[in-house]
């Protein structure tokens, strides 16, 4: 993106793997690392999910929130937050996980009609004052993820 824009807020029905929900506002401050997800796809399943748990472990909570949002836009029968919890637990996911809130008018759930994504998995990357600096689909290598997050943990901390 060359310009950063106001990342919009996640809208989530419910919150796993934290104490209490999160909000983008609640983060400001730190570089948000948000991966999008469904767990029956097979990129997000063997890549994308395991990415995001190394950075969770890597990273200073200080500097960096790794944050999922399960987006579901296809197979919604099977896709449920009973099943999603069994997945979280076999793959020993800790991070915080959100369930995209859906849209009885339509398929494709309110905070990835948000953004604009395309499918899954999606990566963006949100800077300490809450602008998307970064918003790909796809899998993407773990060092170009790592030099973003880090580009984005070196800038100055500025207005919170």
């Amino acid at each position: 993106m060359d310009i950063p824009i106001p990342a919009p807020e996640l809208q989530v029905s419910e919150w796993l793997n934290t104490a209490s929900p999160l909000s983008l506002g609640a983060l400001r401050g730190k570089v948000v690392v948000l991966h999008a997800f469904q767990m029956l796809c097979p990129g997000c399943v063997l890549h994308a999910v395991p990415q995001a748990e190394r950075m969770h472990r890597h990273y200073s909570k200080d500097d960096v929130a790794v944050v999922g949002l399960h987006t579901v836009f296809e197979h919604h029968d099977v896709m449920t937050v009973a099943a999603l919890r069994v997945f979280l637990h076999e793959f020993r996911v800790t991070h915080p996980i959100g369930v995209d809130v859906a849209d009885p008018a339509g398929a494709i759930p309110r905070t990835m009609r948000a953004y604009g994504m395309q499918g899954t998995p999606t990566l963006m990357l949100i800077d300490r004052q809450g602008r998307l600096r970064t918003q790909q689909f796809g899998q993407i290598d773990d060092f170009a993820v790592a030099a973003g997050v880090m580009r984005l943990v070196s800038e100055e901390r500025g207005p919170s």
